[in-house]
């Protein structure tokens, strides 16, 4: 009764593979999406690597993203990011999750732009509060009232996202279903634009 489940399964996974080709995956978003978790799940299903650009600049840097933003201030952390996101978008394919204002910078949206499909996973105010709330290392949210610099993040953010290739909610459910939604609007696309 399983088997013909992981066909389809094993289906989807090759036809988005396929329709990925030799171009990266992106998912950007804010942060508490799913980028990171979301993103190793894909990596597994399509057989690429995954690389958190956060993880990497804070490894090519030895600094954590919150003292980067402390000691040198939002402008140039972003700088870092845009050369750090732009070599590694010179490899491929793989699946790179960006940090929440990645997408957001001009030059860094051109790289990703040129080379990748950009998903963007795109959640509700209360899906996102209840997964940042738990950490407290989220440098823009080291406000007085958190969850409405997070309310403003979204409304400023959020109509730049848009322009991102895909979009998939992510929601209060297991991160296989959303990393399964990705794999199938992936394919989507793909179909979508052989058909025209």
């Amino acid at each position: 009764m399983t088997e013909p489940v992981l066909t389809l399964a094993q289906s989807l996974k090759d036809r988005a593979r396929a329709a990925l080709g030799p171009r990266n995956l992106i998912l950007v978003g804010l942060m508490g999406a799913g980028k990171t978790s979301i993103g190793r799940l894909l990596a597994t299903h399509l057989a690429i690597p995954f690389v958190d650009a956060d993880a990497e600049i804070e490894r090519v840097s030895r600094m954590s993203i919150a003292e980067l933003f402390t000691a040198y201030g939002e402008e140039e952390f972003r700088s870092l990011e845009t050369r750090v996101i732009k070599r590694l978008l010179k490899g491929g394919p793989r699946v790179v999750s960006t940090g929440g204002g990645a997408f957001v910078n001009d030059r860094t949206r051109w790289h990703i732009k040129r080379k990748g499909l950009s998903v963007w996973l795109k959640a509700d105010l209360d899906v996102l509060w209840d997964r940042v709330n738990k950490r407290d290392t989220r440098p823009l949210l080291k406000t007085e009232n958190p969850k409405g610099t997070l309310e403003g993040l979204m409304k400023a953010r959020y109509p730049i996202y848009a322009e991102a290739d895909l979009t998939v909610l992510s929601r209060d459910v297991h991160k296989d279903v959303i990393a399964r939604d990705v794999l199938a609007a992936i394919v989507r696309t793909s179909q979508e634009s052989e058909a025209s």
